[in-house]
């Protein structure tokens, strides 16, 4: 009797692959620019998708889709914030997949949504091996962290656009190198879009909101 191996893993991530695509000609048919926002817990997801909201509300019909273990938190600060917005509540997974982004976008009114944003469950592993269908992969890392984390989580960098770290209103506080940190990046993912930013105080977003415009006007191009 011989012994078969399954590759579960394996097929289980071409099965997400395979409906992420069918997301991305939705979101194209449709002529929605999608955004997949990742981070730690703690990094300022919500706290960014909120200023980058304000800041694009008036231009863009904006909705979004928040992806957390428990809680409709998130998604009420973004319905605050004047969005149309969607709770997707994974029961322990720590990821976003494509199948949870599917049954959300039904929710979601696309033909009258020109920019999707979507946050990501909290954490630096999962979410970068399981591919949703979207225009842009954004992550934001936090001064707090540490300046070591391109270096422990290089899988998030490599599949990224753009790198955001925020609470640089933290740096007279915390032994953070940047010089290390962009090291780090740039190893990693060469050219990659670079913003330091705080979200709390505003520095820096002026930056990071015209590089995202222009992200956008070149998606719906």
């Amino acid at each position: 009797m011989t012994t078969k191996t399954v590759a579960v893993v394996e097929n289980i991530l071409k099965a997400n692959d395979h409906l992420a695509e069918a997301n991305r000609d939705l979101l194209d048919r449709t002529a929605t620019a999608a955004i997949n926002f990742m981070a730690s817990p703690g990094a300022g997801k919500t706290s960014l998708i909120v200023r980058t909201i304000a800041a694009l509300k008036d231009r863009y019909r904006i909705a979004g889709i928040d992806g957390d273990i428990a809680t409709t938190i998130d998604a009420d600060r973004m319905a605050e914030a004047g969005v149309h917005a969607v709770q997707i509540n994974t029961g322990g997974a720590c990821h976003l997949d494509a199948v949870m982004l599917q049954n959300a976008l039904t929710q979601i009114d696309l033909d009258h949504t020109d920019l999707l944003i979507i946050e990501n469950v909290g954490n630096l592993i999962c979410p970068a091996s399981f591919q949703l269908g979207v225009h842009l992969n954004i992550l934001i890392a936090s001064v707090p962290e540490g300046d070591d984390k391109p270096y422990k989580y290089p899988t998030m960098y490599r599949g990224v656009q753009a790198v955001i770290l925020n609470k640089i209103d933290l740096l007279p506080y915390f032994d953070f190198d940047m010089a290390y940190f962009r090291r780090g990046v740039e190893a990693l993912n060469p050219g990659l879009a670079f913003f330091p930013l705080s979200a709390k105080t505003g520095e820096g977003l002026d930056d990071w909101i015209a590089w995202l415009e222009g992200s956008i006007q070149r998606i719906l191009a």
